[in-house]
């Protein structure tokens, strides 16, 4: 049991499922668009996530803080190079403007961990940014990629599905601020440090509403889908209604973000 358990936390602290749940946008990306699956814009979201991620939880443990590297964080670093190296691989499999852009969004993600402005901390400490700049990483490396190397115009239904997937993203992180509100450092301005817990959930649920009916001004308009984003809405809700500071990390490390990933296996399963 112990080493499942350590099987599981790894799983978790590697970011693999966080990238699972990266790649399971991109896949309804393609679902929503009509596009057939790209398996290297696929991967390279997938092993993307793992470096970024990776580099964002460890970077400041590693650099700033010097902690001893245990056998986890050996095996991670492992992993990460591995992922860099396929990410790499997979980068020069798309499209020129494809590649352009992403470097944008990596770029974004270093100034979110690295201090590039003199006497200024990194974005990930400015106050009340963190989130947005979240939200928009993971449209454009789960909506806005995709599209770009399938060279699909931007019409009113990428508008609409980029509103959609940051609102998505926002609620998401909104879960795991409740959880995280007596550990996180209050010159952040979280959310739910500024406006309160009650808040934050009433923002939440407000904030679903029209994340679900923008889906029917969505020109390729289905029942099917409109009844699996609102099983998914009601799903956010309640994770929503029972995030407390109490909640286990794993309520919000692995069922929280597990969310993409039950959207898109009912979209694969429930034809």
């Amino acid at each position: 049991m112990k080493l499942l358990k350590q099987i599981f936390d790894f799983y978790l602290n590697s970011s693999i499922h966080v990238a699972l749940s990266c790649y399971a946008l991109v896949r309804i990306t393609f679902h929503v668009f009509h596009i057939q699956y790209d398996e290297p814009m696929a991967l390279f979201v997938f092993f993307g996530t793992i470096v970024g991620y990776n580099f964002v939880k460890y970077d400041a443990l590693v650099r700033v803080k010097k902690n001893p590297i245990g056998t986890q964080l050996k095996i991670i670093a492992v992993l990460s190079f591995i992922s860099v190296v396929l990410v790499g691989y997979y980068f020069f499999h798309l499209k020129r403007i494809t590649q352009i852009v992403s470097v944008g969004i990596f770029a974004i993600t270093a100034l979110y961990t690295l201090p590039f402005f003199p006497n200024r901390r990194n974005a990930r400490n400015w106050a009340g940014v963190k989130i947005y700049i979240v939200a928009l990483c993971w449209v454009g490396a789960t909506l806005v990629l995709p599209l770009i190397n399938a060279e699909i115009p931007f019409t009113t239904d990428f508008f609409i599905k980029c509103i959609q997937r940051f609102i998505l993203v926002f609620v998401l992180i909104l879960v795991f601020e409740i959880l995280d509100l007596a550990n996180d450092d209050p010159h952040l301005q979280t959310v739910p440090q500024t406006i309160g817990v009650k808040k934050t959930k009433l923002l939440g649920f407000s904030l679903l509403i029209p994340f679900w009916f923008l889906e029917i001004f969505v020109s390729t308009f289905n029942m099917h889908d409109a009844i699996i984003n609102l099983i998914m809405v009601i799903m956010l809700m309640l994770f929503i209604a029972f995030a407390n500071t109490n909640r286990s990390k794993y309520y919000t490390s692995f069922w929280v973000e597990a969310v993409p990933v039950f959207w898109w296996l009912m979209v694969v399963f429930l034809k």
